[in-house]
């Protein structure tokens, strides 16, 4: 048990990369010993993920598992990790999804085939998630936050979507991965540098205590005790600046704009990673860091993310209705849920902010099995527009029956894990934080309700493009072969949690909610919670 509590937290962040490097030193010509020893680490790592849930204290609210060692000692930079209840669930997801992701790609390598540095990519990309979601200091979680975007990158750069088109702005017509890796790479960088920025000005501003610090829950408790550090202009001026970074990551509207065109260029496991894990950075960065160290500019924020939140609801809705691609479909709908997710948090309630957590768990079970889905459509059809993929339920009835189950997951169907996100973030903007616009937060929630049904019809249109009526004439001498093992062992998982989060929300909320609602009364003080039972 000692050992769990003083290392087991490394292990899950550190254990990735440490496979990486050995990984690195196997001959490229011995595949199979690669993907044996890319399964076995992140196997191991969930493993250890889930002794750290089985051995978590849902008790108590603060961090667990905490290592905290001088590191950077000329500017007071430690290494300090821990979890709470808020943390708990998308690590244990990250280290979940990373395992399914090697199960699938045994078999569906894309093109060039190079199964070596593909599983080395996705190791360090699980180090810098798990770690994003552990770290405690501030130069911690921004050096964790960026290690992903490189593994990212070259997964869409190199074996993303090969198809050369003309592209607006550029000179001369230009392969899709290059654009999209680009494009990727340089909002990212845009708002991680406005990010850091952010973090600098709290640990200059941070003295007051008698020492600059990046240490999480000190700059929490200054916050705390003494308010008016962080108050003020300066605070409203470091929320916006770490707004640009967390908000790009998300990704809110209107910086969205990277998003489609990675998810549509990137090979399928890049885009599971991505929308499974990759786009709860952001919205778990307003949660652990901006809304407890800044509650007051994250109340002068708040109505302006739900005005952006819902506006990123009915915009993903209606461009996927606009979509022909389906993975572009997917992509833009990630957009919308995002949007639930962030008008959640904008509600500064505890009620909104478990919503945003539960929806970000949802998200990552049901949008990763999306495009699992999506991937293999690929792969068979070898093209990926709705128009051409009817019929599918008479050529892959399993593969049928397991996209439509996903759809009404993804629409939000009682029962299923996708409602109980979007339900509560509507409960949360309905009723908010004292001292918030009733008329700003009631109509976000009318036209998220509203955002609801364009969800549905969006989705069901989806199907029927894809799943129902005749195979079209070209298909006829082409055979298909229905769901194979590696991809059942991948999505049965997913598929059972889908379930069992929409019929018993309890396993994730029964982790977030004391530390949701003691974050909530630090932050913004109990009267917001108490109001909740009006």
């Amino acid at each position: 048990m000692d050992l769990l509590n003083d290392w087991g937290l490394t292990a899950v962040v550190m254990l990735p990369i440490a496979g990486a490097l050995l990984m690195a030193a196997i001959p490229r010509a011995q595949e199979e010993m690669i993907k044996r020893l890319g399964l076995a680490v992140t196997v191991v790592t969930f493993l250890i993920s889930l002794a750290l849930l089985f051995s978590f204290d849902f008790g108590t609210t603060g961090y667990q598992f905490e290592t905290n060692a001088s590191w950077i000692s000329a500017i007071n930079a430690n290494y300090h990790i821990g979890i709470d209840g808020i943390s708990l669930p998308l690590l244990v997801l990250s280290t979940f999804v990373m395992v399914l992701s090697v199960i699938y790609s045994w078999n569906h390598w894309e093109e060039p085939r190079n199964p070596k540095a593909f599983l080395i990519l996705m190791l360090i990309l699980a180090t810098g998630l798990n770690g994003t979601f552990s770290a405690l200091d501030l130069v911690l979680f921004f050096i964790f936050f960026e290690v992903v975007l490189l593994p990212m990158y070259f997964m869409i750069g190199i074996w993303g979507d090969k198809t050369v088109r003309k592209i607006p702005g550029f000179a001369r017509e230009t392969e899709t991965r290059l654009y999209a890796a680009i494009k990727f790479f340089l909002f990212t960088l845009f708002g991680s540098a406005f990010m850091l920025l952010g973090f600098l000005a709290l640990y200059f501003r941070s003295d007051v205590a008698g020492e600059r610090t990046f240490d999480i829950p000190e700059l929490v408790a200054i916050a705390s005790n003494t308010p008016e550090v962080f108050a003020g202009r300066f605070g409203w001026l470091v929320f916006g600046a770490m707004f640009l970074g967390f908000a790009v990551k998300v990704p809110m509207w209107p910086l969205h704009t990277w998003l489609p065109d990675a998810h549509t260029a990137a090979p399928t496991v890049g885009s599971v990673l991505l929308a499974a894990i990759m786009l709860k950075l952001g919205s778990y960065g307003f949660i652990r860091i901006s809304l407890p160290i800044l509650p007051e500019a994250a109340r002068e924020w708040a109505p302006a993310i739900a005005i952006l939140a819902v506006i990123g609801i009915i915009y993903g809705s209606l461009a996927c209705l606009a979509q022909t691609d389906l993975k572009r479909l997917i992509a833009f709908s990630s957009v919308g849920h995002m949007g639930f997710v962030m008008l959640g948090i904008a509600s500064l309630t505890d009620v909104g902010i478990n919503a945003s957590i539960i929806g970000m768990v949802a998200h990552g079970l049901i949008t990763g099995l999306l495009f699992f889905l999506a991937g293999s459509i690929s792969h068979r059809y070898h093209t990926r527009e709705m128009a051409r993929l009817g019929g599918n339920m008479k050529l892959m009835p399993i593969l049928g029956g397991i996209l439509a189950f996903t759809a009404f997951a993804s629409l939000g169907l009682p029962g299923l894990a996708g409602f109980w996100g979007e339900f509560m973030s509507l409960l949360g903007a309905y009723n908010p934080a004292e001292g918030l616009s009733l008329t700003v937060f009631r109509t976000a929630m009318v036209l998220g309700a509203i955002g609801t049904v364009l969800t549905a019809g969006y989705m069901l249109w989806m199907l029927q493009k894809v799943n129902l009526g005749e195979p079209s004439v070209e298909w006829e001498n082409h055979e298909f072969h229905d769901v194979d093992r590696f991809e059942m062992a991948a999505w049965v998982p997913l598929i059972i949690l889908i379930v069992l989060v929409g019929i018993y929300p309890r396993l994730v909320l029964g982790a977030t909610n004391d530390s949701v609602v003691s974050l909530v009364e630090t932050a913004f003080g109990p009267s917001v919670t108490a109001s909740l039972g009006g």
